[in-house]
């Protein structure tokens, strides 16, 4: 065993998960737990990718052995010390391969190192079996146990452990029923064969085969879609009008997602205040109303207190309950997280538009260099690496080529991955082009060829399946957002379709280059470590003969329809807004998102331009300014207690007057302008004294509204 590569493997994935964690994640905000779970189920997922390619190359160097020097016995062993001669070689029933193994000289005539040459990362079987038992059923653990529980656990709007963990349960209900749905059926199927002989091995068998089949059959849908939009993405991604369409459409999409979270948010945020201003402190409620109202975005607190009217009576002290609460809390938590992901998405957006726009304007710049309208947040490295004019060349010149050259290059690997999912099956012809490519590196003893193809092959093929699960519009409630925006949820359900997809993909990719003695009946093949943990499908026939081979044709039909966008016009004729070209709903929505793109850019220069006058002319900028208005919103807030009840209900009415939005379209009259604003008091219909604005005819405009023009 060559230790090397396969510790320098383990490590290196090890890091680049952390940083993928890192740049996604927020280790600081998040729970240790969820952090801990999550990082497990995406090193483990990650380390079936990237071991496999070894597990494959050590796997072409047994099967050399056994076509070489044993015709009878399936697997040859060699002692550890160095033999004298031929007879010191035994054979048993397994191979163990040791570092002596270049040494040996003579073995029935032949030259260990002329006919097989030892991979430059070989790994022994033991080895590789020890890990692939513990990864596999760790993950299994964590995808159908651990994380949902988890993920349902901390969505649950309860407020104890027992009623959150009772939650969690209903919830999962939908997986776990699925799964026990499949075992159970499979179970039935085997105890009704003749001849059926159900033991704990079998068991394992059985719920490998329910796993392996429930996300086989989400894989194929998954795969299908992916395997043809990637290609066309990066295409049109070299058409600057189409890109820039695209994407006012979505941000007009983006942008009513956002008002809807932003409503919601608010009215939730409005009767929980109610039911805080009608719960005593003395109450037994009054401890979850005040955890609710801890876990309130504090953006939006101000704008909930201005809509906030007089309590109407809809609340009282006897309709507030625990499990009113519970249900209350939930809806808080989730529309929270709707409104954190919009955030998120709108200013992502708002960035890749103002970066299209900003390339369309510099390709007719003769200094070649790429001047950005607005100014967007760079790390020092990037900058340093990434001039004006190195960004100009990439994005003016070369991208489009790079682009195309790989659109090419990834649509003949889908038409390959198509062709071998319609021909894996077929062991003589070979006809599956993967069994063709890995056939002719094991003749040529290439290990280094084999583990390229085997790591490409399976990195295509996962990014083709997650691909598709963050672009469905179904799952739009989760969402993986850089720069540490992720929130818990999303991260929890990334690692637990990692951990159910990763292993029967690897499964279906063995299929592929003929490595499964049990698709291909073909018993003289040597099969992987991985294949021997994961067991056969023998046990069930309907599965083995069936499921497993002829399930995965299905990928091409599902190519086909997302080639004619067959699902998007489908769904797009039945009310949910799609990019179509040439209808008119979908023009409707493109000019609407380049308005509103186009208001929050003369926001932002805006803003640009009050700051970069803040700073010639030596006043504070705004953060300075907004520390300010705090302290003396502090001491506004002071006096106020001390003042007197009739008093602070004038404060609270005032603040209750609606914000000017100067960024707004607004129809004025001349006249309008230059009328100061004036309060009088006058006497309601309840008794009570209020106060009431007016404008007067002289005066001069409030100070501060034209400081932008």
């Amino acid at each position: 065993m060559i230790i090397g590569p396969f510790v320098l493997e383990i490590v290196v994935t090890f890091f680049i998960v952390a940083c993928l964690l890192q740049k996604y994640g927020n280790c600081r905000k998040h729970h240790i737990l969820v952090t801990a779970n999550v990082f497990i189920a995406w090193y483990f997922a990650f380390i079936i990718i990237c071991i496999l390619p070894l597990d494959v190359s050590s796997t072409a160097y047994r099967q050399c052995l056994r076509d070489n020097f044993d015709t009878t016995t399936p697997y040859p062993v060699v002692t550890t010390e160095i033999p004298t001669n031929s007879s010191e070689v035994s054979n048993a029933s397994s191979f163990e391969q040791n570092k002596s193994i270049q040494n040996i000289v003579d073995f029935q005539g032949l030259s260990f190192e002329n006919a097989c040459q030892l991979p430059w990362s070989y790994v022994s079987d033991e080895v590789l079996q020890s890990l692939w038992r513990v990864v596999y059923w760790t993950a299994q653990t964590l995808t159908w146990i651990i994380l949902p529980m988890m993920q349902s656990y901390s969505t649950a709007g309860d407020f104890t452990i027992s009623g959150k963990l009772k939650t969690a349960l209903v919830e999962n209900a939908i997986y776990y029923g699925s799964y026990l749905l499949i075992f159970g059926v499979l179970l039935i199927y085997v105890v009704l064969q003749p001849n059926s002989n159900l033991d704990g091995s079998h068991l394992k068998v059985i719920c490998i085969t329910a796993s392996n089949t429930w996300g086989l059959f989400l894989l194929v849908l998954l795969e299908g879609y992916g395997l043809v939009e990637i290609p066309r993405k990066l295409w049109n991604t070299t058409k600057k009008g189409y890109m820039l369409n695209f994407l006012y459409f979505k941000a007009s999409k983006v942008s009513a997602e956002r008002c809807e979270a932003e409503e919601r948010i608010d009215d939730l945020m409005e009767e929980i205040t109610h039911i805080s201003n009608t719960t005593p402190a003395n109450h037994p409620t009054r401890p979850y109303v005040d955890l609710i109202l801890e876990k309130l975005p504090d953006e939006r607190k101000s704008v909930t207190q201005l809509r906030r009217s007089r309590d109407d009576g809809r609340f009282s002290i006897d309709g507030i309950s625990v499990k009113g609460l519970a249900k209350l809390h939930k809806q808080i938590i989730r529309a929270i997280h709707m409104y954190r992901r919009t955030q998120c998405q709108w200013n992502m957006l708002l960035e890749q538009v103002f970066h299209w726009e900003d390339v369309v304007a510099n390709e007719s710049n003769r200094e070649k260099i790429f001047k950005t309208s607005v100014k967007t947040t760079k790390s020092p490295f990037l900058k340093f690496i990434q001039t004006p004019k190195i960004e100009w060349y990439w994005n003016c010149m070369l991208r489009n080529w790079v682009y195309r050259t790989l659109c090419v290059v990834l649509s003949v690997f889908s038409a390959i991955v198509v062709w071998s999912e319609l021909t894996f099956f077929t062991q003589s012809p070979t006809l599956s082009i993967f069994a063709l490519f890995i056939k002719s590196a094991k003749a040529n003893y290439n290990y280094i060829l084999i583990e390229i193809i085997s790591t490409a092959t399976i990195a295509y093929l996962c990014v083709c399946a997650y691909y598709t699960v963050f672009r469905i519009r179904i799952l739009n409630y989760y969402y993986l957002a850089p720069h540490h925006q992720t929130n818990e949820y999303s991260l929890i359900f990334c690692g637990m379709l990692l951990c159910r997809l990763t292993p029967p993909l690897c499964l279906n990719f063995l299929g592929l280059i003929h490595l499964d003695s049990h698709v291909t009946k073909n018993s003289n093949i040597e099969e992987t470590s991985y294949t021997k943990i994961m067991g056969h499908m023998d046990v069930i026939p309907i599965i083995s003969d069936g499921f497993n081979i002829y399930f995965p044709i299905l990928i091409f039909f599902v190519c086909l329809a997302t080639y004619f966008n067959i699902c998007s016009r489908i769904l797009h004729f039945i009310g949910f807004e799609q990019f179509i070209g040439d209808d008119e709903m979908t023009s409707d929505l493109i000019e609407e998102g380049r308005e509103l793109v186009k208001r929050e850019k003369n926001r932002r220069l805006r803003v640009e331009n009050r700051e970069l006058r803040r700073r010639q002319s030596g006043r504070p900028t705004s953060s300075s300014l907004s520390r300010t208005n705090r302290r003396s919103g502090a001491r506004e807030m002071s006096g106020m207690a001390s003042s007197s009840p009739e008093e602070n209900s004038r404060l609270e009415l005032l603040k209750d007057v609606e914000p000017i939005d100067y960024t707004e379209e607004r129809n004025h009259s001349p006249e309008e302008f230059g009328r100061p604003l004036h309060y009088e008091e006058y006497m309601g219909e309840d008794g009570n004294t209020y106060l009431r604005s007016s404008w007067s005819r002289i005066g001069r405009p409030p100070a501060g509204i034209f400081d932008d023009v």
